[in-house]
């Protein structure tokens, strides 16, 4: 492994404080989403008949590698697109997490540091954040989305009236975020496994009342049903640093 690739493996921890995590996800016939993932991972599925892709909204505070005092951390809004996979380790346990398509953030500087220590694939666009009373807006020109939602009590909120599952219960476990992230270097063919740690972590239901994004849309031709979305606020989380797997 050369020395770039050495560094996009998530060398460090790194700690942070989740303001807010939004999650959108949209479920998508199987066979579509398998075609996105490389192998050795597997799409996870729900009914052996749907995938799941997510767009993940985070406004992170005092970002930094772990160990380094909050006032060195940076402050970043963070959108990650990414597939429900699993994946079989070396020692034959089944783990459960998040394949990464691309992501995006408001600075240039998380686009700088998040390229050279991952293969997240970051770019920079400018995201606007608009509130109205409960209703919330995040959207991007650039970035090509729109995500509007309304905070309320959780028991008033029903799921999207497409959406495959038949509870809240069954929606939450493809809400995110899983234990895993992984990463695929098909040409040294190695896995990177980052696992991400939280004490405290209960998504609550929102009411999506206007969602739409160019790069879902071109990823599966448009045939994607809005499946759910959740949010969480004030979580400091940590990722560990990766580890790397041959396969």
């Amino acid at each position: 492994m050369n020395i770039f690739k050495k560094l996009q493996s998530h060398p460090f921890p790194v700690e942070a404080f989740f303001n807010k995590s939004v999650v959108v996800t949209c479920a998508v016939e199987k066979s579509m989403l398998e075609k996105l993932i490389p192998a050795p991972l597997q799409l996870d599925t729900f009914q052996n008949h749907w995938g799941f892709v997510a767009m993940a909204l985070v406004e992170t505070k005092h970002l930094r590698p772990k160990g380094f005092p909050a006032f060195l951390g940076n402050d970043f809004t963070l959108i990650g697109y990414r597939i429900f996979v699993r994946y079989t380790n070396k020692k034959g346990k089944n783990l459960r997490g998040l394949f990464i398509l691309k992501s995006e953030t408001d600075k240039r500087k998380m686009e700088f540091l998040g390229n050279i220590f991952t293969n997240y694939k970051y770019e920079t666009i400018y995201i606007q954040n608009t509130t109205r009373q409960n209703s919330i807006l995040f959207q991007s020109k650039l970035g090509g989305f729109k995500i509007q939602y309304h905070e309320e009590d959780a028991s008033n909120i029903v799921l999207p009236s497409n959406s495959p599952f038949a509870d809240w219960k069954e929606a939450r476990r493809f809400a995110g975020p899983l234990p895993f992230t992984f990463s695929v270097d098909d040409v040294n063919r190695e896995v990177i496994i980052v696992e991400g740690k939280r004490s405290f972590w209960e998504p609550k239901p929102i009411k999506i009342q206007d969602f739409s994004s160019e790069y879902i849309n071109q990823l599966t031709k448009n045939q994607f049903q809005l499946a759910s979305g959740f949010i969480v606020k004030d979580i400091p989380y940590e990722w560990k640093a990766g580890k790397i797997e041959a396969y």
